[in-house]
């Protein structure tokens, strides 16, 4: 009984606290708005004056502190602009999406989305190494364009979306070119012919080629080689510098490196006539 009685008075306390607090918190409404609304304002009033550094710490605050008050749409994308602004893109890129995922309905929502694609592309990158971060840039350009077709951003969109690809194109060209570094021919082939393929228009393209007919020379498929040595005849500027010197030297190449296949084959058959003459001797 004395147990069922204490019981009974801890739950009754608990809820006169619980009583008090929704009592005060219904009272200083009004006042936790006005908070908010000064925070935001001086924030708002740093940021206008480029100190963006300084209002970083004051916005995450009003999220924590305001949720409720009408202040969070406004105060997530300034927090996003600040990062922006500071060139911290990794965290710019994370507050935007925030963004774009918490208001969706927002008038800021295009701009949003297209600085979460630029702070993708601007994040940290190695062309020889992780193209993970190229990757998601393409992505988030991808999906504005999906999302405003009709956009004023679209031309701006499209040139950095040939930036991306040409950061692909530079990181296919280097594997290609490791690969026959590393004597790999037939690797540096498979790599190169679906580089020509894909990047059509990639300004590597001409040390591609040149790349690929080496490659053939030493596969030792000469008349492949030649292929695309018509190709780069006809395809590759007159502008580029030293072009013609570069073809005549891949002409002498397969011209030397097929002479050299020519004098082994001989010389194998040589061989191999001699040890069939020796056998035959020794058969007699």
């Amino acid at each position: 009984m004395h147990l069922n009685n204490q019981k009974n008075r801890y739950t009754l306390l608990l809820a006169i606290i619980i009583s008090l607090y929704a009592c005060a918190g219904n009272e200083g409404g009004g006042d936790r708005a006005q908070m908010c609304k000064t925070r935001y304002e001086n924030a708002d009033k740093e940021f206008k004056a480029g100190h963006y550094g300084k209002v970083k710490e004051p916005l995450e605050e009003i999220l924590n502190l305001c949720i409720g008050t009408g202040y969070m749409e406004q105060t997530q994308f300034l927090l996003a602009e600040s990062y922006f602004n500071l060139e911290e893109w990794l965290e710019a890129r994370g507050e935007y999406g925030s963004f774009v995922n918490n208001f969706p309905s927002s008038p800021y929502i295009e701009t949003a989305e297209f600085r979460k694609a630029i702070s993708s592309f601007n994040m940290e990158y190695n062309v020889a190494r992780d193209e993970s971060n190229t990757t998601q840039a393409m992505k988030d350009f991808e999906r504005f364009a999906s999302n405003y077709p009709d956009s004023p951003l679209i031309d701006s969109v499209k040139y950095y979306q040939n930036l991306l690809l040409e950061r692909k194109a530079e990181h296919d060209y280097m594997v290609a070119k490791l690969y026959l570094k590393m004597d790999h021919p037939q690797a540096s082939v498979i790599y190169l012919k679906e580089f020509l393929d894909l990047y059509p228009n990639s300004k590597r393209r001409p040390e591609a080629l040149f790349l690929l007919i080496s490659s053939y020379a030493d596969l030792d498929q000469f008349e492949t080689a030649r292929t695309y040595v018509e190709e780069a005849k006809k395809t590759i500027p007159e502008t580029l510098k030293d072009k013609n010197e570069k073809i005549a030297d891949l002409e002498k190449y397969i011209a030397k490196t097929e002479q050299e296949f020519q004098a082994k084959i001989a010389k194998e058959q040589k061989k191999k006539l001699k040890e069939k003459e020796e056998a035959a001797a020794e058969a007699e």
